[in-house]
């Protein structure tokens, strides 16, 4: 087989948690996410490790969460995730999650106006930040769609924070009370996952590289009008790819590295395929003197781990075989499922854990 040697996108993305009944009540409860796996840290069986996603966790939607109840805060930084940002389709929606959001007593910020989709920002109770942001307009309001990221462009200043009319954004909000969530609201998995690097020329290359991951877009932090702002995606026949665009802030002259720990994001996981075509992207990998790990079980799939330059945890992951190798489709996540190693330690491992309820 010759791979492409280009990902279609994100597999999953793996959290850091202190609690799994409250996470699971944020995530499970507040957001609507369905639990498709209870299981445990695999390295580490004492503690949980849980799996969220959409239709019985397709790639892309999946966002899992290790639990290590005494990990002090993480701190973002060059090497890590800043936030991750889950998809909604409309604006509507969108206030719909800021009222249900605030009247449970979570602050948000937002909805800022992004000008390639519209953007809500909060954080969860272990402090990772996270965005529910609209699927459109997309990338193509400012760039012709079969010539994205070719030019460095300016946001235009009413996107920049002088630009903004603060005291209205912090007003907008859905007029009643959203004490469930609707059809229209349902969270559509990872819109994008933006980190923090040093260099971009030095991210450019490593990603086109090795994830085959096509740089869509250049501009500045419509925060600060300053920082650069690149985006990259699976990007094909001028189209950006679903759950695959990954954006990064570049601070060139800063030494504040990541600190791992509680509400950072531990690992972003790629997909591939199926074994043949990771067991290929591994030796693409080593061919481009990337240390790569061996191939790990990971009962739901097979995993390979390795890091970007600047220090960024990544793994490529198979779509298969799926949630359901161990479980009924209809049951995904209401017993704890633990992989044919640990089956004897059961007793011991379920006696540690604190039930979730």
């Amino acid at each position: 087989m010759t791979p492409p040697f280009r990902t279609l996108g994100f597999h999953h993305i793996t959290m850091v948690s202190t609690d799994a009944p409250r996470t699971l009540a944020f995530y499970g409860g507040l957001l609507g996410l369905d639990l498709v796996k209870k299981t445990v840290n695999f390295d580490d069986p004492g503690a949980y490790h849980l799996y969220f996603g959409d239709g019985g966790g397709r790639p892309g939607t999946i966002l899992t969460f290790f639990e290590w109840p005494h990990s002090p805060p993480g701190q973002w930084g060059i090497g890590s995730v800043h936030h991750l940002a889950l998809g909604v389709s409309t604006p509507e929606a969108q206030l719909k999650w800021k009222r249900r959001l605030t009247d449970a007593g979570v602050p948000v910020s937002g909805p800022i106006d992004r000008g390639y989709f519209t953007s809500l920002y909060f954080s969860d109770p272990d402090g990772q930040v996270l965005e529910i942001a609209t699927a459109g307009p997309g990338y193509a309001i400012d760039e012709p769609a079969d010539a994205l990221g070719r030019e460095l462009l300016v946001p235009p200043t009413e996107r920049l924070p002088g630009g903004r009319n603060e005291a209205a954004i912090a007003a907008l909000t859905h007029p009643e009370p959203v004490p469930g969530i609707t059809d229209d609201m349902r969270l559509e998995g990872i819109h994008h996952i933006s980190a923090i690097t040093r260099d971009m020329d030095v991210a450019e290359e490593f990603y086109e590289a090795t994830l085959g991951l096509s740089l869509v877009k250049k501009t500045y932090n419509q925060d600060d009008g300053r920082t650069k702002h690149y985006f990259w995606a699976h990007y094909e026949d001028g189209r950006v790819g679903p759950h695959s665009a990954l954006t990064l802030f570049g601070w060139p002259d800063s030494h504040h590295h990541a600190r791992p720990g509680a509400g950072l994001t531990h690992h972003v996981a790629f997909r591939a395929r199926n074994e043949e075509e990771q067991e290929a992207w591994r030796d693409h990998l080593l061919s481009l003197r990337v240390p790569v790990s061996e191939v790990m079980d990971r009962t739901y799939f097979r995993s390979i781990y390795f890091r970007a330059p600047d220090g960024l945890l990544l793994e490529i992951a198979t779509d298969g075989p799926g949630f359901t190798i161990d479980e009924p489709s209809d049951s995904l996540g209401r017993s704890l499922s633990l992989p044919p190693w640990l089956e004897g330690r059961r007793a011991d491992i379920e006696r540690r854990l604190v039930p979730l309820g």
